[in-house]
């Protein structure tokens, strides 16, 4: 059953018209898109699709056209947090209602909760969606939260709580998850740069924001890691950590240079990010040829 969970997963990105309104009809194409490239299956609605800054009318509507295009044919887990227990609990009903296969949720930002509290919260959005599998987000370099061992043995009693995503910067939490979790606990590596040292400690697929742009390669890095070509996946994870760290040194906002990637080499327009984020600058212009030659230059190797 939980086969489809393992592999590989972009971060879907938020879809603008040019007035800077979700996108229907860039959302459905971008579905397709990342169908067309086999990828196994789309995170949406999280960091990637700059979920903080849109209401919950347009994660909706971001989530019901994803769905038309995907249902059936790829693994979705809709990422549901908002700032408060209501929005989240409702955004969870929302994506089981439309037949999701997974929600997720980051714990509360802002405000640090004890780890009952956070808990609760958690517990709350599964209630709300009580058919449906639950993911834990773990990403606490930028909510201030640990998944400690001890959250997680709470989240564990709950039965609908069948994973986490790892997006830590220290590799071994995985180890840690698979330690101390139950023993069909699915870990997902949420960190691009250690995909290899992610699948290595016990993560069985990978869910990241860079991967839209080079599918291509992630797909590649797993399938060489379960072939157990270990050195090689490990100078494929080179060549993409270094397209990282490029497009992460730029000063434009990484999802405003990721899609003037996609424009470029997919010929996919899925407009600008959402303010504050910082919009596409010329500035980087060289970064980003740099990042098209690099990334089509890796594709061409495998």
């Amino acid at each position: 059953m939980n086969e489809k969970y393992k592999g590989i997963f972009p971060a879907f990105y938020a879809c603008y018209d040019e007035e800077g309104n979700v996108s229907p009809e860039r959302t459905r194409k971008l579905v397709k898109h990342f169908m067309d490239k086999g990828v196994k299956g789309l995170y949406v609605c999280g960091s990637s699709g700059e979920c903080i800054y849109q209401s919950k009318e347009e994660r909706k509507l971001i989530l019901e056209n994803v769905m038309e295009e995907a249902k059936g044919k790829l693994t979705i887990i809709a990422h549901v947090a908002a700032n408060n227990t209501k929005d989240s609990m409702e955004l969870a009903t929302h994506a089981e209602s439309l037949g999701v296969d997974a929600i997720a949720a980051i714990p509360p930002i802002y405000f640090r909760l004890p780890e009952y509290a956070v808990a609760k919260y958690w517990n709350d959005i599964s209630s709300a969606a009580p058919n449906t599998d639950f993911f834990i987000y773990s990403i606490p370099q930028l909510t201030g939260i640990t998944l400690t061992r001890s959250l997680l043995h709470i989240m564990l009693e709950n039965p609908k709580v069948i994973g986490v995503k790892s997006s830590a910067m220290e590799v071994e939490d995985i180890c840690e998850f698979k330690l101390y979790g139950r023993n069909d606990l699915i870990v997902f590596n949420g960190e691009d740069t250690q995909l290899v040292a992610g699948r290595s400690m016990g993560a069985d697929g990978g869910i990241g924001g860079t991967y839209g742009v080079m599918p291509e390669l992630y797909m590649e890095l797993n399938k060489l890691f379960d072939n157990k070509q270990i050195e090689e996946a490990t100078k494929l994870q080179f060549k993409v950590t270094k397209i990282i760290n490029i497009l992460t040194s730029c000063k434009s906002n990484l999802y405003a240079i990721e899609k003037e990637i996609l424009r470029r080499r997919e010929n996919i327009d899925i407009g600008g990010v959402r303010a504050p984020l910082p919009s596409y600058l010329k500035d980087d212009e060289e970064k980003i040829e740099l990042c098209i030659k690099l990334i089509d230059d890796a594709i061409s190797k495998i």
